[in-house]
């Protein structure tokens, strides 16, 4: 299976649902909303599957692209598809393992943060939590938080105030939802 991003490039995904692509609808949507932040900006993505949301920033001009996945299958896949869409003096790195302990190791704020882990994962407070606490977002900053809106009682949802991070919209598409985060001063 393939999928296709701005400028009508392909990308290679993983055979299957393990690591499912963000819809085409959720893509446009978020690119749509943060269309005049992502020239130039760090962008970090979170579970990355494919890569689809780095690679998208990337041919829409990022400056910097940082992958996390726990999938070296995955990460294999996010490599091919950021070297064929970065271009000089763009940069990309995938780091492969824990999105928790990963975070922590990383030094610099990033000005967009896609999350995008399954819908039934505990991974959400957790990463939002070490997102903060690590002052991984500038000051102007967000993060985008993809879930099921509806999620039971056992799935998360989002809450006004996770951390250091400020809740500050939610966006519907069907069966999928983005919750944005931003630092809260005020912590």
């Amino acid at each position: 299976m393939a999928i296709r991003i701005y400028g009508n490039r392909s990308l290679k995904t993983l055979p299957g649902q393990d690591t499912r692509p963000t819809v085409a609808r959720v893509r446009e949507a978020l690119f749509n909303i943060w269309q005049e932040t992502i020239a130039d900006c760090r962008w970090l993505d979170i579970c990355a599957g494919s890569g689809s949301m780095g690679a998208e920033a990337l041919a829409r001009g990022a400056a910097e692209a940082i992958a996390l996945e726990q999938s070296s299958r995955a990460c294999a896949i996010v490599r091919d598809n950021w070297r064929s869409i970065a271009r000089p003096p763009q940069q990309f790195r995938v780091f492969c393992g824990d999105a928790v302990r990963l975070l922590g190791q990383l030094d610099r704020p990033f000005d967009r943060i896609y999350f995008d882990p399954p819908y039934a994962s505990d991974l959400y407070d957790p990463v939002l939590q070490a997102i903060g606490r690590g002052a991984l977002l500038t000051v102007d900053g967000e993060c985008a938080v993809e879930f099921s809106p509806k999620s039971t009682a056992s799935q998360w949802h989002p809450l006004a105030q996770v951390g250091a991070l400020r809740l500050d919209q939610v966006k519907t598409y069907g069966n999928s939802a983005l919750a944005f985060y931003q630092l809260d001063n005020d912590c």
